[in-house]
């Protein structure tokens, strides 16, 4: 092979991943916030699973991505193995898309896709058409890159009788599948190769197969090295993507014979034979496999035991992987992570309810400790999040993302100031049992219960994008505290100056009912984000 063979393989390949790179974004840019809605299903049936692991595959063009994914979301806890196992079969599925569209021999098009795409570009017009142009411009440049692997096939004909080696042992074609997956990681580029030499006669179905074979296997080490520095459920995942092609390329290759005989029915066409190859393999795989998937995630329980290794204010569902797979999915670990936060919150008001309601000095040094606990648990989460989105940012997201993503960064921090608002009332809680009157501490218990109820509403609003709770919390429950506020600051201002109160102490009653109004406040601010994310979910 001369070096002008050599980088025109190279070059070829390169122009190939380029364009599958460009069409992924593109792809992900137009879904825009349907893609975050997408992933945020992935948490119900493993059927389901199978359906949302082949359209997210479509959308970033890459199996091994939505599989890292996968084991993003196990190791935050969003998915559990038997759900994973059928997202998984899914991404199988949906990366035998670009296998199909490479098969349509459409190479003379090449020029002119790019350049429909460059002249789409150069105007002035809506991101959505700048981003499809750079998709049509990723397509021209796969089969561009398609056309230089091929025009070096043919010179490769030199080594001939290493590529009937292929032929001859099936075993010999799935390691060379292996290796250029690994190589080149990209399971679309191999089979692409693999098709170049297959148009060229270079090789046949007898040694194609096994190369599918080999490329389903490659595409495994990615995720194998991802998982090694995540927890057991995270490994748990990727034991089952190496298991499942695994075992089914052991039995596809038990039936190599009658399987070869199945994919040269199913087209005239080499080229289409080799596409098709990998789409029946992995579909009858899923198949075969569905009935059986509680006991290949009990099986992989079984070898890889789950022991605790995070903390439940530890930061949860920040993956750093998932900004370089899908800006989408990154986006929904920050909502998971806001959740997370709002649960912690919860901990603390349970902390401050106790300490008020239920005093007791010899409990409180054990319940202090364990608010300060929470309290720097969420100030180090709102930095996380913060840190977080701006790579977000930095990776370039469609406009409806970007203002979904601002509000869960500005949720975040109404959250860290419901935390400063807690901290100010559980300092305070000595006063309420030696120097208020019976009915301040029951005014003060109404007005707590109450903007409990605006926090957790809003939060519940902006987990499931409830118009209806947010206007609650707006409408009513933040009225009805300001309400509150006022009244009980008046009717205590009163007891004071009847002497029901402890004078001095007692005027810390109003700074209190203060910091209640206060978290009002904040809680009608995360109602108004979600209902900035139901805009922007009307218009998408």
């Amino acid at each position: 092979m001369d070096i002008k063979t050599f980088f025109n393989i190279v070059g070829g390949v390169a122009l190939f991943l380029y364009g599958i790179k460009l069409m992924s974004e593109a792809l992900q840019f137009i879904a825009g916030d349907h893609m975050r809605k997408l992933i945020g299903t992935l948490t119900k049936t493993p059927l389901r699973g199978i359906f949302v692991g082949i359209l997210v595959t479509v959308l970033i063009q890459s199996s091994t991505g939505t599989t890292v994914m996968t084991v993003s979301f196990v190791n935050s806890g969003l998915l559990n193995l038997t759900q994973a196992i059928g997202i998984i079969m899914g991404a199988n599925i949906g990366t035998t898309v670009t296998a199909q569209i490479i098969a349509f021999k459409i190479e003379a098009f090449a020029l002119p896709l790019i350049a429909i795409g460059v002249v789409l570009s150069m105007f002035k017009v809506k991101k959505q058409i700048a981003y499809l142009a750079s998709g049509i411009v990723g397509l021209g440049l796969l089969f561009m890159g398609m056309q230089f692997i091929e025009s070096a096939a043919g010179v490769i004909s030199e080594h001939k009788d290493l590529l009937l080696l292929l032929s001859a042992n099936p075993f010999t074609g799935v390691v060379a599948g292996v290796i250029l997956t690994i190589i080149i990681q990209s399971s679309a580029a191999t089979i692409g190769l693999t098709m170049a030499l297959a148009s060229q006669g270079l090789i046949d179905l007898d040694a194609a197969i096994p190369i599918i074979l080999g490329t389903n296997l490659g595409t495994t080490l990615t995720v194998i090295v991802v998982s090694m520095s995540e927890s057991r459920p995270a490994k748990q995942a990727a034991a089952a993507h190496v298991l499942f092609n695994l075992i089914g390329s052991i039995l596809c290759l038990i039936v190599l014979p009658l399987y070869k005989e199945i994919v040269a029915m199913s087209a005239s066409d080499i080229e289409r034979q080799i596409a098709n190859s990998h789409m029946i393999f992995n579909v009858i795989i899923t198949i075969v496999f569905f009935p059986f998937v509680s006991l290949l995630a009990k099986l992989i329980e079984t070898l890889i035991p789950i022991t605790p290794e995070k903390k439940p204010e530890d930061v949860m569902y920040l993956d750093p992987t998932l900004i370089n797979v899908s800006t989408a999915s990154a986006v929904a670990a920050v909502k998971d992570e806001l959740m997370h936060m709002g649960r912690i919150i919860y901990g603390m008001f349970e902390l401050v309810r106790e300490s008020f309601f239920s005093y007791d000095q010899n409990q409180m040094e054990d319940r202090l400790k364990r608010f300060n606990s929470y309290e720097q648990s969420i100030n180090t989460i709102t930095r996380a999040i913060s840190e977080y989105a701006s790579e977000i940012w930095q990776r370039g997201v469609s406009d409806d993302v970007s203002t979904v993503l601002g509000c869960y960064v500005n949720a975040s921090l109404d959250l860290e100031r419901i935390g400063d608002r807690a901290e100010n009332l559980i300092e305070r809680c000595d006063y309420m049992d030696n120097y208020l009157s019976k009915d301040a501490i029951e005014e003060f218990k109404d007005m707590y219960d109450t903007t409990m109820l605006a926090v957790g509403t809003s939060m519940s609003s902006l987990k499931d994008e409830n118009a209806g709770e947010a206007h609650e919390v707006i409408e009513d429950l933040e009225r009805r505290i300001d309400n509150q506020e006022r009244t009980y600051r008046k009717n205590h201002i009163e007891r004071l100056n009847r002497g029901e109160c402890d004078p001095e102490k007692g005027v810390n009653y109003i700074t209190l009912l203060s910091n209640l109004e206060r978290i009002g406040d904040h809680s009608n601010n995360i109602a108004g984000y979600t209902l900035d994310i139901i805009s922007v979910n009307e218009r998408a």
